[in-house]
């Protein structure tokens, strides 16, 4: 039986698989779709390797 951690990273990953998979059909939204699965990969990440931590936002870029 999976963890609750374990489930989330797989329902993150799968949600990026998915962005992914709309951005390799349409390339009009490729970059948003790449950007997107990143996301939900890198959390996916994070909650594996740390998942008690706390999320800290990256800098903005000046605009």
């Amino acid at each position: 039986m999976p963890t609750h951690i374990q489930l989330a990273t797989d329902l993150l990953r799968n949600a990026a698989k998915f962005f992914n998979d709309v951005g390799a059909q349409n390339p009009d939204l490729a970059d948003q779709m790449s950007t997107n699965a990143a996301a939900f990969d890198r959390v996916a990440l994070l909650l594996e390797t740390d998942p008690t931590g706390e999320f800290v936002e990256p800098e903005k870029a000046p605009e």
